[in-house]
């Protein structure tokens, strides 16, 4: 999703409509004056911000998920503007990030009440206290939800936050910043930076800045993460992945293809815990494949602004290229292609729906993530094959198991190497659940009561009386 940090010289934040792929605005980039007056106002905001009350940042919070909610429409139609996503999931995305919004301001408080512990010898408190300014770089695939659940945590717990958003949502990015003014943020509270790969290093470099999030692409959290290290700052990365979707022998079928177009489908697959790769135990691999074909050979190319639409635009033209390049060379190197694997002729940046077999680990399709409407189908023989495939990755964000014993599930779903397993439902999010992976999809968590544990200082307070001679 961001594949290029610290290599980039000259800003290109535009907006092009993935439909047509036609210009609809272009923003300039920050000047180096700019960024250090918005360096600034973040530093003089976290003075005054750390001290305010969790009521105050509360009402902040809860405000801008009002405002998201009363004007769903309008932050949805620059979502489908700007990526290409389909009206009714950008207007999902929207709900969903008021969601976490809300959360936050009802919850925070609790998360980060001080805990008491029992010493022998007096007694000790640990406190939750902010750091300072944090960076946030964040991608183009959800525009708002990425924004929310690095913000909103962080604001509450009393840090304030300035984002690189995706060159290709400056929309979205600019009316999230709106958002947080319009619900009575202090200036810089909450800063978008419209600044080069380049700059987003010096900023790490900046001593104002102290911590940094990222999602996105591998070469991104090597990136960014070797700078913050060098600078002795907390980050956390969430990378993408390649996620595992098994179906055992004892699952119900239709149910699980069901499942299965919807982990494949969601945002036209460009979802870091989308479906990627199929794994059907053998007794079901044939039927599993030709319903799942039939199903995807059913959606249709349209505009995705229209709510009768199933098949929208890629979220840019130079991700159909990728993805494109990806299929012809997973089919040079011997997969086999059983439907798709083109684009479509017409305008815009649309790909058909598109399944690859025979995939060896020689293949370098075995080892990437295909960000787009490309599944893997892998045909196994029993349990262990499937669990033993889902584990021989590089990553290991999500995945999913579906079989109809759920003890059976449950012990499946222990042995799968990721952050996060699901049990007879895709791979999904919530506001109250932990999100986050291991191994190439990066460390830390985002969501539920982790995420806002992340960037706190644990502070511990011991108390002894003083004329103990205990230590």
């Amino acid at each position: 999703m961001i594949s290029n940090l610290f290599g980039t010289k000259k800003s290109h934040y535009q907006s092009i409509n993935p439909f047509d792929n036609k210009l609809v605005e272009s923003f300039e980039g920050l000047t180096e004056d700019q960024i250090q007056k918005h360096l600034r106002d973040a530093e003089t905001c976290y003075e005054t911000w750390q001290h305010s009350s969790m009521t105050h940042r509360a009402e902040i919070v809860a405000k801008a998920a009002s405002i998201l909610r009363s004007r769903s429409g309008e932050f949805a139609h620059l979502v489908t503007l700007e990526m290409g996503k389909l009206i009714s999931q950008a207007e999902a995305e929207v709900a969903l990030s008021a969601d976490i919004l809300e959360y936050y301001a009802t919850h925070a408080e609790h998360f980060l009440a001080p805990h008491h512990l029992k010493p022998s010898i007096g007694s000790a408190t640990i406190e939750s206290t902010p750091i300072g300014v944090l960076l946030g770089v964040q991608p183009w695939n959800f525009p708002y939800y990425q924004l929310a659940r690095f913000a909103a945590p962080n604001i509450m717990a009393g840090n304030v936050v300035m984002v690189k958003h995706a060159e290709c949502v400056p929309q979205c990015a600019l009316a999230f910043e709106r958002l947080w003014v319009e619900a009575g943020a202090p200036v810089g509270l909450y800063t978008n930076l419209f600044i080069t790969h380049d700059q987003v290093g010096d900023l790490i470099d900046n001593p104002i800045i102290k911590g940094v999030a990222v999602t996105g692409s591998v070469a991104a959290g090597k990136a960014v993460a070797s700078r913050a290290g060098l600078n002795l700052k907390k980050s956390t990365m969430e990378l993408g992945g390649s996620d595992a979707f098994i179906i055992l022998e004892d699952a119900d079928l239709p149910k699980a293809v069901e499942w299965a177009i919807w982990a494949k489908m969601n945002n036209t697959g460009q979802c870091c815990v989308a479906g990627k790769r199929f794994i059907v135990v053998e007794e079901l691999a044939n039927p599993f494949m030709e319903f799942f074909q039939a199903a995807l050979e059913k959606y249709e190319p349209g505009d995705p602004m229209d709510r009768m639409t199933t098949l929208g635009p890629l979220s840019t033209e130079a991700a159909l290229v990728t993805l494109l390049e990806q299929v012809d060379q997973a089919i040079s190197h011997g997969a086999t292609l059983v439907m798709g694997g083109n684009r479509i002729d017409r305008p815009g940046a649309f790909m058909a729906p598109t399944i690859l077999t025979d995939i060896s680990p020689s293949n370098p399709a075995y080892h990437e993530e295909f960000f787009g409407p490309v599944a893997l189908f892998f045909k196994v023989k029993n349990e262990a094959e499937a669990i033993t495939l889902a584990n021989d990755s590089q990553f290991g964000l999500g995945g999913s198991v579906f079989t109809k014993d759920v003890v059976r599930g449950k012990r499946v779903a222990s042995c799968i190497d990721t952050g996060m397993v699901f049990v007879n439902h895709p791979t999904w999010t919530a506001a109250n659940l932990p999100f986050g992976g291991v191994k190439n999809s990066g460390y830390g968590r985002e969501l539920s009561n982790l995420g806002i544990q992340e960037f706190v200082n644990k502070k511990l307070i011991r108390v002894v009386d003083i004329n103990s001679s205990a230590v």
